[in-house]
């Protein structure tokens, strides 16, 4: 049976957080076998530190962030940007944020308060065009 092009066998796809079977496999070998592995790794550092450091980049991968809880208030003025900024900074000196969550919120806050700029100069760049259209006319 063929498919029209750009059309898929199973419409539905793979369901979210579904896993590859190989995946799935390698990593309960893996976790069946990792004290062996890390004694072994550990009884070689003192020959050679890498093979420590490939063992503990593999059985021990480094955490993904995860979702903060920290609400911003929406940004639509400069003003509002400066009460975000606040936020943040209230956040991590009350220990809610870390410094490296705080980063990256206020990068977020400082990119949407460039888009509110943007969007305010093309709002005064299309009255002042619409103004010197009507002062054109009236000459």
């Amino acid at each position: 049976m063929t498919f029209k092009p750009g059309q898929s066998g199973n419409p539905a796809g793979r369901p979210p957080g579904a896993r590859n079977k190989r995946t799935i496999m390698i990593e309960k070998l893996l976790d069946e076998s990792a004290e062996k592995l890390m004694q072994l790794g550990i009884n070689r550092a003192d020959d050679d530190r890498m093979v420590l450091r490939l063992f503990l980049q593999r059985i021990l991968p480094r955490a993904k962030a995860s979702p903060v809880a920290f609400e911003l208030p929406p940004i639509a003025t400069a003003a509002d940007a400066l009460a975000a900024m606040n936020k943040i900074r209230q956040g991590l000196a009350d220990g809610e944020l870390t410094t490296a969550q705080a980063t990256e919120m206020a990068a977020l806050v400082e990119f949407m308060s460039r888009v509110v700029a943007d969007t305010d100069h093309e709002q005064l760049i299309q009255k002042l065009e619409a103004a010197a259209a009507q002062m054109a006319k009236a000459k």
